[in-house]
């Protein structure tokens, strides 16, 4: 069993890598064609809806994809049951928004948001009829399946906006994009899922579920509504290029980030569910998903950070380098959110829904007190600030990860320090090494070749057991493919 399980995980992150890898690479190139095509403002419109989408999406949601990943005993009647409330309810909350679009066009006193946000709101309405599928997938390890409806759905989403941006659409290209990778992705998972619902609707299995999800779902509209709050702020008393720097920051930043969440998040709560019960053997799993994070996330975020000038001068243009003091700061908390990710992974795993409910709720309320508080100060100290909370609730989480498995605060510091201290000394060397260079293109060439080098020789002097176990996972698996 100790086998398969350490055979699942590896194959769940290697191919939770790949697909993160493939999807940030398509996503790099079309959100270059796009912010080359698009203008801030085009952005700026659309980022004013997110918070809509998201609390829309988390609605029909409902925390019943977590409550069916922990459930023990599961059966086609508690898939059902998920699978007609998620879509009466994406139906009934399509219908409110729609009649609702007026409202929100005046509030942020932008005629064009009527029919915009009516177009993509269609997105949690898609979503809705994959959210049974998308538990399935996700309870059963199918990442390679998951990894194939991803890859899918972005370039043919990916394609269609940026045809749709090119004829001079601008912003209902970003729009038609979102909504049209949800039906993509929501068709893909019916192809890849062997259930299928059938018309004996039977709400009861929801009871069970309920005390669980329940506690998720207040969490998640709370925290929905939190993180997002910028994207109102900043639309209704700034102006929507600035909104548009905000997200196009954010934006990649969290393709970066997403490529590590890719890798953990398809496999930390499915494994911790397996040896549930089993605290010793949790806590080990527990610190080498830390380790192998640390190991992955601070080079490619603090690199990105790094670049980041290079980078966006670069990709898209110099119109959008206001965005890059942005980026900057959203990679620092990037680099650990892998950790954030992890512990409530192992909460939810031990049906801890309302520990994460209190903490969610303390740290949004905290974040919500700190916005209001720097927002005299201009919008990056309300980001700094902001960000500087969630290293806050980090701490928050480690007290209860140690209550139920004795993970301490010590622990996880020995594990990430080594990796964070390479990383540090990796960029200090690669900024003196490079400090000369004035053309721009040489800079980023040079930067990114070089801090890998270094790292590389780092890991592999010191004899790294995450690298060496990488590594000759990635060489037995070449082996593999190309006996075939």
């Amino acid at each position: 069993m100790q086998q398969s399980l350490k055979e699942k995980t590896a194959k769940g992150l290697f191919w939770g890598g790949i697909s993160s890898a493939v999807q940030q690479l398509l996503g790099l190139v079309f959100g270059i064609v796009l912010a080359r095509l698009l203008s801030p403002e085009d952005y700026g419109l659309v980022g004013m809806l997110v918070i809509f989408t998201a609390v829309a999406s988390t609605i029909q949601e409902s925390g019943f994809t977590t409550a069916l990943i922990n459930k023990q005993d599961i059966e086609h009647k508690d898939y059902n049951a998920v699978f007609w409330f998620s879509l009466t309810a994406g139906v009934v909350l399509y219908i409110i928004c729609f009649f609702s679009a007026p409202l929100i066009a005046s509030f942020y006193q932008k005629p064009a948001l009527t029919n915009l946000s009516r177009i993509v709101f269609l997105g949690f309405l898609f979503g809705s009829a994959g959210t049974a599928q998308n538990a399935y997938l996700m309870k059963n390890l199918l990442v390679k399946e998951r990894a194939k409806i991803d890859v899918i759905a972005i370039t043919c989403s990916g394609s269609i906006g940026v045809a749709m941006a090119f004829y001079g659409l601008a912003y209902w290209g970003l729009a038609i994009q979102g909504a049209l990778f949800m039906a993509i992705s929501t068709l893909l998972k019916w192809h890849y899922t062997p259930w299928r619902p059938t018309l004996h609707i039977d709400i009861t299995p929801l009871k069970s579920m309920f005390g669980f999800s329940s506690k998720l779902f207040i969490t998640n509209i709370f925290w929905q509504i939190t993180s997002n709050q910028f994207s109102v702020l900043l639309g209704k008393f700034y102006t929507p290029q600035e909104v548009g720097y905000y997200s196009q920051g954010n934006k990649w930043m969290g393709m970066g980030q997403s490529l590590v969440a890719g890798m953990i998040n398809g496999i930390a709560q499915p494994v911790f569910a397996q040896v549930h019960g089993n605290n010793e053997r949790q806590a080990a799993i527990f610190r080498k998903i830390v380790r192998f994070g640390a190991f992955i996330s601070f080079p490619l975020m603090f690199g990105l950070a790094f670049v980041a000038e290079e980078f966006i001068f670069i990709a898209i243009g110099d119109k959008w380098m206001p965005s890059v003091p942005f980026l900057q700061l959203f990679c620092i908390w990037g680099a650990f959110t892998y950790l954030w990710n992890i512990y409530v992974n192992l909460l939810l795993t031990h049906g801890k829904s309302n520990i994460y409910m209190y903490v969610m709720i303390f740290i949004g309320l905290l974040q919500m007190g700190i916005v209001a508080l720097t927002f005299p100060l201009g919008i990056l100290w309300m980001v700094s600030a902001y960000i500087g909370s969630f290293f806050i609730g980090l701490l928050v989480w480690n007290y209860f990860a140690y209550r139920l498995i004795g993970i301490s605060l010590y622990q996880i510091l020995k594990d990430i320090i080594p990796y964070l201290s390479v990383t540090l000394f990796t960029f200090a060397a690669t900024w003196a090494i490079t400090y000369g260079i004035k053309n721009i293109y040489i800079l980023i060439v040079a930067k990114s070749c070089i801090a890998a080098a270094i790292y590389i020789l780092i890991m592999w002097c010191s004899k790294s057991v995450v690298f060496n176990e990488t590594v000759k996972y990635l060489k037995d698996k070449n082996n593999a493919i190309s006996h075939k």
